[in-house]
């Protein structure tokens, strides 16, 4: 089976739709395309045989947490599509170039992992040299909205071979107007965005030797011992993502280690004696509360039921307790409980 056939048999495409569904089976396209799922998924699979699949419009929509984004959203049979191909040719392919502390949207990886590798490096540092160093952190401007399409295609093609696979990766990234930017909200634009930093990624580490160096997106750190050759270190970089049409943000700086590092939405800092503090964000915090209070008002115009509400304050809450936040957790869920568990807010969801 060619790696193009991978995509389109009938197995994995059916596994893609099982994965495209979660959490969405009330929303109306995914019910539409259950409904007649046999006839859906043969479809699809006779036009990506026979090369006659198109991506349908996009959706575009704004959101504002954790920052002011555009999103493109693409259709539900697109989903389809992208999960076989994600899953059953680029994920497999692409990753197998990428180095441990890469640690987006990949199997085994994620946000925790990342903070625990960060925390693994601090204690390792502070063996060595103590808590005087210093930290680089980075980010990308306006990354996913930077990157060429010219790049892309031609890092994508060092690694997977196969012309059909290629007319469909390619049909996806010339999918937005002009020749720069991807769309955020396709699940190919993840893995995109991870090959994209992948040389940088490896000249950092083998390169300017950078022991201690995480990256998680568009957002990365470096820790050494001496200031002055994280200025050398910011400065090549800087050379290095110019030369694929992308810049640092003005919030790179290098500051002291002893200061800590925000990174994956948590505070991280070593203390004298060597511990590794974790502390959630103030931005945090604050946008916790502020949807709390939002969704408060949802449920009161019957929008959405407690158990959404629960569920997402869980997913906040599991984040927290990766970090020492044993009393912030306590205050969140006193304020929780205030606005749905008390005897007001139980009035409020029987209007």
């Amino acid at each position: 089976m060619t790696d193009y056939e991978k995509i389109y048999n009938f197995e994995n495409l059916y596994r893609a739709y099982r994965k495209a569904r979660q959490g969405k089976r009330w929303k109306g396209a995914a019910a539409k395309f259950e409904v007649n799922l046999l006839e859906a998924l043969n479809l699809l699979r006779y036009q990506l045989q026979t090369k006659k699949y198109t991506l349908s419009p996009y959706n575009t929509f704004e959101v504002y947490e954790p920052k002011r984004r555009v999103v493109m959203s693409n259709a539900y049979k697109d989903k389809v599509v992208q999960h076989s191909l994600c899953d059953n040719v680029l994920e497999p392919i692409l990753t197998r170039s990428f180095i441990t502390d890469n640690y987006a949207s990949q199997v085994g990886k994620g946000t925790h992992y990342g903070l625990d590798r960060l925390q693994e490096f601090l204690r390792r540092f502070y063996r060595k040299n103590g808590i005087d160093g210093w930290i680089l952190k980075g980010d990308i401007s306006k990354y996913f909205y930077s990157i060429r399409h010219d790049v892309l295609k031609t890092l994508i093609r060092r690694k997977i071979t196969d012309p059909d696979v290629l007319w469909l990766v390619e049909m996806i990234i010339d999918s937005t107007e002009g020749n720069v930017g991807i769309p955020i909200g396709n699940q190919s634009s993840q893995l995109f965005a991870l090959l994209y930093l992948n040389n940088l990624d490896h000249f950092i580490k083998e390169k300017l030797g950078i022991k201690y160096y995480g990256r998680y997106m568009d957002d990365f750190f470096l820790i050494h011992e001496d200031k002055a050759y994280l200025q050398y270190c910011r400065a090549e970089i800087e050379k290095h993502v110019a030369a694929i049409g992308l810049s640092l943000n003005n919030k790179t700086n290098i500051y002291p280690l002893r200061n800590g590092v925000d990174f994956l939405g948590f505070h991280t800092y070593l203390t004298e004696t060597g511990a590794v503090i974790r502390k959630v964000r103030r931005r945090s915090k604050n946008n916790m509360k502020r949807k709390l209070k939002k969704m408060r008002g949802l449920v009161e115009r019957g929008k959405i039921t407690t158990a959404t509400v629960e569920q997402s304050y869980q997913s906040w809450r599991g984040h927290a307790a990766k970090g020492n936040c044993y009393h912030l957790i306590r205050r969140t869920d006193h304020y929780y409980n205030r606005l749905f568990n008390s005897k007001e807010a139980e009035k409020c969801q029987k209007h």
